[in-house]
Parts: structure tokens; sequence; C-alpha cells
């Protein structure tokens, strides 16, 4: 019997990847990744000069990009049979071969991996290699700390309502946005309402070629990169927490 092995590949720079997954990359025999139709898939970049010459590669293409709304039930559904699909498709690959699946940041952080892990429970045999998440590594390249003491870092995605997003990020002391893309002006005015703006750093392709660190106030509104993330850094709750 095989195995599916999803390895997290960190937040892009290659040498940020485990040891693991860097072994379990390079001995592969069949590799899956997610991409969009038409483009090589940033997972595929990463491991670029990494793959066994006779590898079989697998790729998973997305059936619907921006389209459609992604909670309209014309997309809910359009991406249950994508996963549906592919999960069938390794299980029964996996009955004889060992899978490795590509997974940008960690698996279990907000990963497409999630929806074919619960899918393949009990139909294969699955191991996951954690990975650093994209937003640790965004975080890192703007030079400061995160969090600070007790302060409360809260996670948001750039598709929640607008006033969902300011709730939130006028309670919390930390934030990372993520999902921002064509998201990215409702995000810029949640954060002005929450009195965040000028706090903000919008970070693009951390840690990869073609990185990009700028004030997320000083960023065109019409500027949404897809490999963007949001960060807005806290300063300590106690004083006596802040040197």
């Amino acid at each position: 019997m095989g195995r599916i092995i999803c390895a997290g590949l960190g937040p892009g720079d290659p040498d940020l990847m485990s040891r693991k997954a860097d072994r379990a990359i390079r001995g592969a025999g069949h590799v899956a990744y997610f991409r969009k139709a038409g483009r090589p898939g940033q997972a595929r970049r990463i491991v670029e000069g990494m793959l066994r010459p006779e590898a079989v590669e697998l790729a998973m293409e997305y059936p619907v990009t921006t389209e459609l709304p992604f909670d309209s039930p014309d997309y809910i559904a359009a991406l249950s049979a994508f996963y549906d699909d592919w999960a069938e498709r390794l299980a029964t690959l996996a009955e004889t071969q060992e899978i490795v699946v590509l997974c940008e940041g960690d698996p279990f952080l907000y990963g497409s991996f999630m929806h074919l892990y619960t899918r393949l429970q009990g139909r294969a045999e699955i191991e996951v290699i954690p990975g650093i998440p994209g937003m640790v590594g965004c975080w890192n390249v703007t030079g400061q700390p995160v969090t600070w003491g007790d302060d409360v870092l809260s996670v948001l995605m750039g598709t929640l309502p607008e006033e969902d997003l300011v709730r939130h990020a006028s309670a919390a002391d930390a934030l990372v946005i993520m999902k921002t893309g064509r998201n990215l002006p409702k995000v810029r005015r949640a954060l002005a309402r929450a009195g965040r703006l000028e706090a903000a750093w919008l970070v693009e392709r951390g840690t990869m070629p073609g990185e990009r660190i700028a004030r997320l106030a000083e960023v065109d509104g019409a500027d949404c990169p897809y490999f963007a993330i949001v960060i807005v850094h806290g300063h300590g709750r106690r004083p006596e927490m802040v040197e």
C-alpha cells in the first residue's frame, strides 16, 4: 500500500522549508499540487529544481477563481466536486503508490489540502509535514515583532464583511489579514474606520522573489496583489513588558 504525504512548503523561500519536507519532495515519484488553470502554480514554483526527472506531476487545477462570489452556491458546489474528484483520484493512486502533495505555508492553517484530508480519512494512509505559515514569513520581513507581552493576535480573512473586519480590528492588539487581493479596498476602509490604517503594512510575496513591503496607507487603492498579507503589529498591553 502507498500513502499520501502532504508537505508544508513554508512561506515561499525554499531555504525555509523543513528538512523533512525537503527529503519527501526530492524522493517523490508522484507529486500533486494545486494551481489555477493556465498557471504554473505557486507551490510548484517553490520546488523548482527539487523534483526527480522521472517524477509524475499531478496538477490539481481549480475549476473557478474569481468568476463567482466565494460564498455563492455555485462556487461552493464547484469546489466541492473538485475536491471530491481529486480525493478519489489520490485514494486510488495511493493503493499502489506514494504521493507527495505540495502545500504552501502550513497544510493545517487555511490550506487547501484540508479539504482533501477530510475526504481521505479511512481511505488512505496520510502523513502531514508541518510548514512555516506564510504570515510568519511576512511579519518576519517587516523587521519587527508582531506581538509583545499579552498582545492578542487576530487572523482575519479579507473576504469577511466590512463590519466584521472593523469589529475585529478595533478589538485586537495585532492583526494579520489574509486573502486580500480584490478585497484590499474593503480592508483599507475597515482599518481606517478602526483607526488602524496608519499602522498597517502590506507585504507582497514575503520571502519570495519580487518581495514588496509598503505602508498600506501609501498603496494605491487599485493595487490588489494576490500573494499579499496585511499586518498590524502589536505594541504590548502591559507597560512593563515594553522596553
